[in-house]
């Protein structure tokens, strides 16, 4: 029985193009999609799971934990992993961790149980010793979007800190100097690097973050309301709120609204992580955005070099700002910025 190693060498192609024809990729050019059909007619290949898991010792499953499938950000993070794993030949099955360390080890551990080729992890903490045990046993793994430092695990994540930047110039450019955010959790490396980053960007417009200005969030939408409703309460409150996630930022936004407030003229909001919700909302939200579709792909990618025996290379992808109207920009027309002038020192 010809296998698919058979038809790559008889093509002159690598096995991942072999698969990406079987899995009608768009991607394979005409040339190489017509030689990989040429060799299956040729060596009457005929894939078969089963008998390919028995012979190989492989599933062809990847498994994928991300911390909360109902944040749009990851639920788009899978949906671009499971395209890319497909067109390369792959299932993937899905746990979501719902931001608990717990559930995730769970995850994880019943992921190993059922013989997975491959695992991706978006880490909903740092401290997981069954992740580093993995690891170290030489299970073919990626972190992706989070990591946990000190292991040794290829990281496929985007770097928001030069847009971080941007958003800090730019708040600064429209006349704020009370910025507020709202954190992720410290032991999350997204939720300790946020911070870091917005902190560094205030010292270069030399603005302070006093303790006030800092609330701490879990990445729920509850934690943003929570946190946003003590800015509020403070005897100035902050020009502008950043929160470090788009779920905080719909709670930031619940919570100004409960207080009969208005964005941007009572108070500022902008947020990591852009959704396409946010520009339906009024006024639309000034937002960081991931490439969040080319980060899922990337993995995937990684993954299956591990798998295949290949070592993959970190993939450190940029965010960027996306400018709307939630921190008094002004209105697409030219007209003046929907805010109460700010006169700052």
């Amino acid at each position: 029985m010809a296998s698919i190693k058979d038809v790559a060498a008889r093509a002159g192609v690598s096995v991942a193009t072999v698969s990406r024809v079987l899995n009608s990729h768009p991607s394979v050019s005409p040339d190489a999609r017509a030689r990989v059909l040429a060799a299956v007619d040729a060596l009457g290949y005929r894939p078969n799971a089963v008998a390919r898991s028995l012979r190989t010792d492989q599933t062809r499953t990847l498994g994928l934990v991300i911390s909360d499938v109902l944040n749009p950000y990851f639920t788009e993070l899978a949906r671009s992993v499971e395209e890319e794993a497909r067109a390369l030949g792959y299932s993937v099955i899905i746990g979501n961790a719902d931001e608990r360390p717990e559930l995730q080890d769970h995850h994880v551990r019943t992921l190993l149980d059922r013989r997975i080729d491959g695992l991706l992890v978006s880490p909903t903490d740092g401290g997981s010793p069954l992740m580093l045990e993995a690891a170290r046993a030489g299970t073919p793994m990626v972190f992706v979007d989070r990591w946990i430092p000190g292991v040794d695990v290829p990281v496929v994540r985007a770097d928001g800190r030069g847009a971080i930047r941007d958003l800090v110039a730019h708040l600064h450019g429209l006349g704020h100097r009370r910025l507020a955010i709202i954190a992720g959790p410290a032991a999350t490396t997204t939720g300790s690097e946020r911070v870091a980053a917005f902190r560094d960007a205030l010292r270069e417009h030399h603005l302070p973050l006093p303790d006030a200005h800092i609330g701490q969030g879990d990445f729920q939408a509850d934690s943003g309301r929570r946190a946003t409703e003590r800015f509020l309460a403070l005897p100035e409150p902050p020009d502008v709120v950043f929160a470090a996630d788009n779920l905080m930022a719909l709670g930031a936004l619940d919570a100004i609204r409960a207080r009969g407030l208005r964005v941007p003229h009572d108070i500022g909001l902008a947020a990591f992580d852009d959704i396409p919700w946010f520009v339906h909302t009024d006024p639309p939200i000034t937002a960081i955005a991931q490439p969040t579709g080319e980060l899922g792909r990337a993995a995937v990618r990684a993954l299956v070099d591990r798998i295949e025996g290949r070592t993959p290379e970190p993939v450190t992808l940029p965010a960027r700002l996306v400018v709307r109207r939630s921190c008094g920009e002004a209105a697409p027309d030219g007209s003046a910025p929907d805010r109460t002038s700010r006169s700052r020192p």
